[in-house]
């Protein structure tokens, strides 16, 4: 993946590493992290960005993997040279609820 240029508009920036967050899939469970609803924030600060994320539960066995993969996704996706903070959160605890409709839809998960 060839970096891309950040636009100057804090949105679509923020879109921007959305869409990469997208390219990280949770390997235990074969959907997203945007999707699983693991991504809490995407902050614009002074000096870059910052991203809290959270896991499925504290003792998630894939954890470092999954950060592995965002750091990846981001460096790729990003101007070299770009601040990224990637910040592993607990607050609040996930819940399934979190999920999109798509991952709902994925997993066989009913509102029911």
């Amino acid at each position: 993946m060839e970096p891309l240029p950040i636009p100057t508009s804090a949105p679509s920036a923020r879109e921007q590493i959305r869409e990469a967050l997208q390219h990280v899939i949770d390997p235990e469970i074969g959907v997203n992290i945007v999707d699983l609803g693991l991504v809490y924030d995407i902050e614009q600060r002074t000096e870059g960005w910052r991203i809290a994320l959270t896991m499925t539960s504290p003792a998630c066995p894939m954890g470092q993997s999954i950060l592995d993969d965002v750091h990846a996704v981001i460096d790729a996706a990003l101007q070299v040279g770009t601040i990224v903070d990637i910040d592993l959160v607990w607050e609040p605890p996930w819940q399934p609820e979190m999920m999109s409709d798509a991952a709902r839809d994925t997993l066989g998960w009913s509102d029911d």
